[in-house]
């Protein structure tokens, strides 16, 4: 049976309709047309209009599933037969839309690290490099971060360490203000405390053998001169490490003299050495985010 001419949904393009002149496809295409009652003469009317849009539009999307239903259907099923279909059929290809894409803030991070650390009683704020965090669950005193690693079994199989500290201490036992001073001063006492002997007398890393400087010279501090000492520390047990004391003086208060601590593990667990360098450089005065001048601006250190 062939089907009578007549418009059909287009076999590739079922949106639209083409001429079926009863035995091939012709090249002639239309949009399906919407019925509706006749027109006044004289023009159609807004309303009317905007009924027949969406008119068509349902026409469209009906069109559009008759015609898959129409590719599937036999010879009885009352349009042109599937076998009839000519192999190669001119249709109109309609442009695809083009995705887009909105990008949106994302929400802030109620558990986010800061980055900086405040320290109030010396009047300092401190910078948290990658890999560093602010204390948690730390009995040593003073201390201002931790590397963010967590802990681990020491050396010398008692107790827990941490593969890097850093802690601020107000010097109040003399009335030195020599940066040097105290920093050479200080330094032996912070090597005895990370590496020697804990607060409870136990030998985490089984002792110190040696020490050597590695490091120290005049170094700007929040606009102020400043001095360090680094040591490179062998123990009996592990890798070792690297200890620095830092001493400058305070902006606030009456500016008594102000110990930073460093305490870096050696070997490839511990945190990279510039870290020592990235945060003295970092330490600002408490509302003055950018301190960085003043006296001995243009010191920096020195091997």
């Amino acid at each position: 049976m062939t089907p009578p001419p007549g418009w059909y949904p287009d076999p590739q393009a079922p949106h639209l309709e083409r001429w079926w002149d009863g035995a091939v496809w012709t090249e002639h295409l239309r949009a399906p047309e919407v019925p509706g009652p006749p027109q006044p003469a004289g023009g159609v009317s807004g309303r009317a209009k905007a009924v027949a849009l969406t008119s068509a539009a349902v026409v469209l999307v009906a069109a559009i599933v008759t015609g898959v239903a129409v590719l599937g259907e036999d010879d009885d099923g009352g349009g042109p037969a599937t076998g009839a279909l000519p192999t190669s059929v001119p249709s109109t290809d309609l442009p695809t839309p083009t995705p887009t894409r909105t990008t949106s803030e994302p929400p802030a991070d109620p558990d986010a690290v800061p980055d900086v650390v405040v320290d109030e009683l010396n009047g300092i704020t401190l910078p948290l490099p990658d890999g560093w965090t602010p204390p948690k669950n730390v009995p040593e005193d003073d201390v201002v971060m931790t590397t963010d690693d967590g802990t681990y079994e020491c050396p010398a199989g008692v107790g827990l360490c941490r593969h890097g500290l850093v802690l601020t201490r107000t010097v109040t036992e003399n009335d030195e203000k020599s940066p040097e001073t105290l920093a050479e001063q200080d330094i032996p006492d912070a090597a005895d405390a990370a590496y020697d002997r804990d607060t409870l007398d136990r030998r985490l890393y089984g002792g110190i053998e040696s020490h050597r400087t590695v490091k120290s010279g005049p170094v700007a501090v929040a606009g102020r001169a400043g001095y360090f000492v680094r040591w490179r520390v062998k123990t009996a047990d592990g890798p070792g490490g690297y200890v620095q004391s830092l001493a400058f003086p305070s902006s606030v208060g009456s500016e008594s003299p102000v110990i930073v601590r460093f305490v870096f593990d050696a070997g490839p667990d511990g945190p990279p050495l510039a870290d020592m360098d990235r945060i003295t450089k970092g330490i600002r005065s408490i509302g003055d985010a950018d301190t960085g001048g003043g006296v001995g601006s243009s010191i920096g250190p020195t091997g």
